[in-house]
């Protein structure tokens, strides 16, 4: 299968997402199954089956049970530059890794996170916030603007936060974010909470001594 085709890719991170696993572990097992004649990626086993036409032959299984089978050229497995960020930005993948977070209830890792996703949960810690500044919308109406930068063990990602909510969150604070989109501004991905999303600054246990934690409620998005 040629490199340039996204079905490979979209074939790998779907499986990836699908049984929580990273895509670039599992195609590194890909990379070993076809050195050792098989591997294991956590609970999933990748298979070599041969190769024909210059183009090896995989079937990944899960206690038994096949979950896919799928031809790779052999030169791509020698590629140091794989773009396992483009395979996750799919359509299909993007549905499963939606699905998933809301059927079960957990959080998005913030590297999964792509523009236009809806209703996304993350959890992370406040790495750093900007001092309030008062910008005008398009509409002609002034709203006070605070940038947080938050983080999880995956990556980091500029959280918006508007009006009474600009100075509530400070750096070092432990967040639950929920139901939150992803929007890109001057090519950088954000948070933005709309009117339905919330802000759960957790109590952490060297903070007992401050009570104010308190759920943030935001009634406007993102200019």
């Amino acid at each position: 299968m040629n490199h340039r085709k996204p079905e490979l890719g979209e074939n790998l991170a779907f499986v990836a997402v699908k049984h929580d696993v990273y895509v670039a572990e599992l195609f590194e097992a890909v990379i070993s199954a076809r050195k050792t004649g098989e591997a294991n990626c956590t609970n999933l086993k990748v298979e070599y089956r041969g190769t024909i036409e210059q183009k090896a032959i995989f079937l990944i299984t899960k206690d038994n049970s096949v979950l896919t089978q799928f031809r790779v050229a052999e030169e791509l497995l020698l590629r140091k530059d794989i773009p396992f960020d483009s395979w996750m930005e799919t359509e299909k993948v993007r549905k499963q890794i939606l699905k998933q977070n809301k059927s079960l209830g957990l959080s998005t890792p913030i590297q999964n996170l792509r523009h236009g996703m809806k209703n996304i949960n993350v959890d992370g810690r406040v790495l750093e916030t900007s001092e309030p500044n008062v910008v005008y919308t398009q509409y002609g109406n002034s709203a006070t603007l605070t940038n947080a930068v938050i983080s999880d063990e995956t990556g980091k990602i500029k959280l918006c936060l508007w009006n009474t909510q600009a100075d509530t969150l400070k750096k070092g604070d432990t967040i639950q974010i929920r139901n939150a989109s992803v929007f890109t501004y001057k090519n950088e991905r954000q948070l933005r909470l709309g009117r339905t999303g919330t802000v759960n600054v957790l109590q952490d246990p060297v903070a007992k001594a401050n009570p104010q934690r308190e759920e943030i409620a935001k009634n406007e998005i993102c200019a």
